[in-house]
């Protein structure tokens, strides 16, 4: 649904006219949570043709990129900052679309292992063609402006304790 209108910048003024503030954090943040959805919104659709979302996608590729195509349950949710809850969730449907499937670990009985399957191994390539073919959402933007995105969000993401390097 497109708007006649800035709603981000129509809320900036509204910020300001009951002096809130500036408005510039509230921007920010606002801008990011819309683009998020969007982005969501594009890269769920060029993964539609395959029944997958993009949080299903992610560990598919997770272990796509893993030497063995195969990773623990914990290590998923750790590398993909979700709760285990979401692992399970997400793992489950996978397992149900033939994609992925749980195996007991060789060493250590208290834990399963997720292997891609040979579907899976097939698939994850695709989607990730899929999702390049549409820039990920993001067509629009430049080399320049991507890296600007990509810097500007990796120093926030550093700030808040996202991740820290062990330099």
């Amino acid at each position: 649904m497109e708007l006649e209108f800035d709603p981000i910048e129509q809320a900036r003024s509204n910020w300001k006219q009951h002096q809130w503030g500036d408005g510039r954090a509230m921007v920010a943040a606002t801008s990011i949570t819309r683009a998020h959805q969007i982005l969501l919104a594009e890269i769920n659709a060029a993964l539609a043709p395959f029944g997958l979302t993009f949080s299903r996608f992610e560990v598919l590729a997770l272990l796509f990129f893993a030497r063995t195509h195969a990773l623990p349950m914990g290590k998923i949710g750790d590398r993909l900052q979700v709760h285990p809850t979401s692992v399970t969730s997400l793992v489950n449907r996978l397992v149900e679309d033939g994609l992925v499937e749980r195996m007991p670990h060789p060493t250590d009985r208290r834990t399963t292992l997720v292997t891609l399957t040979e579907r899976g191994v097939n698939l994850t390539p695709t989607c990730a063609a899929a999702l390049e073919a549409v820039g990920f959402g993001l067509d629009g933007l430049d080399a320049a402006q991507l890296d600007v995105i990509a810097n500007t969000v990796s120093s926030l993401r550093r700030a808040t304790g996202d991740w820290s390097d062990s330099e």
